[in-house]
């Protein structure tokens, strides 16, 4: 269970929410709202206050890094470091069911970072993500670039995550999607979570 008591930073109201293993619950809100702002202090990628923990053990009490191990956090806007797509995957191969059901090739792993279009780039950080195995995954917009099929490949592959065990927070300005993915919806609106 990973359960946020009081998340505050510049932006954001206190923001109390639980999500449980093998939940998937969106976050909606108008653009500027703070549902990213939300994201990313959940993840302590930016300066917040309050407590976060997963079952029981304070985001404190464990590094940055080992923190986003378990609470992996795929932004709407991903980034990238090295020269080749497959220099950002511990094991490329063993991924390559996965890719295929996101409608990546296997040939993807050594493509040059300019190669990819701005969906397979986030499909990419999806599968980045999940290769981390974490526990919790913060989605921002995941399939806001792409096509309907891409999308469906999406939602099918985090779906059965989600009931592998994976715990989502998935933010979405598309309403009909919030509804098919997710079990609960939540609002955020000026900072403020309803």
């Amino acid at each position: 269970m990973l359960e946020v008591v009081n998340l505050r930073r510049s932006g954001l109201a206190p923001v109390s929410l639980s999500l449980a293993a093998g939940e998937c619950v969106a976050v909606q809100g108008p653009s500027g709202a703070g549902k990213s702002l939300m994201l990313r202090a959940i993840a302590d990628l930016d300066v917040n206050d309050g407590e976060v923990s997963l079952d029981g053990v304070g985001r404190d009490a464990v590094s940055g890094p080992q923190w986003r191990r378990q609470v992996g956090y795929v932004p709407a806007e991903p980034g990238w470091w090295a020269d080749r797509v497959g220099e950002h995957f511990r094991d490329w191969a063993a991924l390559l069911p996965w890719a295929e059901r996101l409608l990546l090739p296997a040939e993807a792993a050594a493509w040059p970072m300019t190669r990819p279009s701005t969906g397979e780039r986030c499909r990419l950080a999806l599968l980045r993500a999940l290769e981390m195995a974490p526990r919790m995954l913060l989605l921002d917009e995941p399939t806001a670039a792409l096509d309907p099929l891409a999308t469906a490949a999406v939602e099918a592959l985090v779906g059965e995550r989600v009931a592998a065990g994976l715990g989502v927070l998935w933010v979405t300005h598309d309403a009909v999607q919030a509804a098919r993915v997710a079990g609960r919806i939540l609002r955020i609106s000026q900072g403020r979570l309803e």
